[in-house]
């Protein structure tokens, strides 16, 4: 998502990186020319810079939690070959975090190149807010794997706030083909009163855009901004993208409107220097004061979604324990309004034992009955645990990428 502090500070910290693997590089080359070349050559480890590991670059649209593509099976619906990754699911399961953290830290170095690990060790300190003890993973993470560290993201901790209980279908829009005068009806029904704290919008379908659609879904999001409503951009950079070539510097005769929805999807998305770069090209072709930047209070969640059913997703609450008849009825009575059930499983922080067993039984008689059900965004320990309970046979589990 945008651009903070907390990300421009990781960004800083892999460029550091970089630089002290180019030092060490350069040094070990400098010594194989004192001694010998094709030895040195022939034993050393490339450092991650140069090996074609690219320095974390800022975010764009995408988020790091893209969706992963429809016909692909999931990691976290495979059986992993650690048994920590189990142990620690089930700690999990019982309330024990702590323990399911150290588990999974002590198998690290006898997990080689399995990643599931470190994946759930992740969430597990995103969801005890252990921010320290991220990042000493997240740089070891780095160094084995040669890639660039997942940003820190906490999951919120269960029952912090009433709108994160939220359970049940969230508003969607899903546009396509052209924007334009027609997406009025999907407006509307986002803009409708609704106890969902969180409005989607799917853009990834959309080709062609029209100046008169930009400015309907420019109305909607300024509308849904100003309600303080939490916004879910799917496709968002695909958008942008259509977005630019309507785009011409000087041109004043043509609408405000494509600018004024890119601005406003780079505000959403809290990316403030994208936001002033095109705001002063705003600027100087319709030479009046640029607009300005405002942070918004809730940046919206942008994903680089792949093809899924144009259906409102429900979304589970950030924690899920005990009985869960009334949870489990709620599902049951969304389901029944569409082909397929999507549940949209990016809050939920922690689901216990019994809740999760009787989530997975009711998961499995659904796909049982020949319906599509998919899990989407769950964290990596969750996936383990529903797949441990049989939900993975039939179910697609989704987990949030790093």
């Amino acid at each position: 998502m945008g651009l903070d502090n907390e990300a421009e500070r990781e960004r800083q910290r892999a460029i550091a990186r970089a630089t002290a693997a180019k030092i060490d590089e350069i040094e070990l080359e400098m010594i194989a020319d004192i001694f010998d070349d094709e030895t040195w050559a022939g034993k050393r480890r490339v450092p991650a810079a140069a090996s074609g590991i690219a320095i974390a670059a800022p975010p764009s649209l995408d988020t790091d939690r893209a969706l992963g593509a429809e016909e692909l099976p999931d990691a976290a619906a495979v059986p992993s070959s650690a048994p920590a990754v189990e142990e620690a699911a089930i700690l999990y399961a019982n309330d024990q975090l702590g323990a399911a953290c150290t588990v999974l830290r002590a198998s690290l170095a006898e997990a080689g190149s399995e990643r599931q690990p470190w994946w759930m060790l992740f969430d597990l300190y995103q969801i005890l807010g252990q921010e320290s003890e991220f990042d000493s993973v997240a740089i070891d993470y780095a160094s084995r794997f040669e890639t660039s560290p997942p940003a820190w993201t906490p999951l919120s901790p269960a029952g912090t706030a009433p709108a994160r209980q939220f359970a049940g279908a969230v508003p969607t829009a899903v546009l396509s083909g052209k924007l334009d005068e027609s997406i009025e009806a999907q407006l509307a029904r986002v803009l409708a009163p609704s106890p969902s704290p969180l409005v989607r919008f799917e853009f990834q379908a959309v080709t062609h855009a029209t100046p008169a659609g930009c400015a309907l879904l420019l109305s909607a999001l300024q509308a849904l901004r100003a309600g303080e409503r939490e916004l879910v951009l799917a496709g968002a950079d695909q958008l942008a993208t259509l977005l630019r070539p309507m785009l011409a510097i000087g041109e004043r005769t043509a609408s405000e409107a494509p600018w004024l929805l890119l601005l406003e999807l780079l505000l959403l998305a809290n990316r403030e220097k994208d936001f002033e770069e095109t705001a002063m090209d705003y600027c100087l072709t319709f030479e009046v004061s640029p607009p300005s930047f405002e942070a918004p209070k809730l940046a919206a969640i942008s994903l680089g979604a792949g093809p899924g059913p144009a259906a409102d997703r429900f979304l589970l609450p950030a924690a899920i324990r005990g009985d869960a008849t009334a949870l489990l009825d709620a599902i049951a009575a969304h389901a029944a309004r569409y082909p397929a059930l999507v549940l949209d499983c990016s809050r939920l922080a922690h689901i216990d034992y019994a809740a999760a067993n009787a989530l997975a039984a009711q998961l499995r008689g659904m796909a049982d009955q020949g319906r599509d059900v998919v899990l989407r965004d769950l964290n990596h320990v969750v996936a383990v645990l529903l797949r441990l309970l049989g939900a993975g046979e039939l179910v697609r589990l989704y987990a949030h990428k790093y």
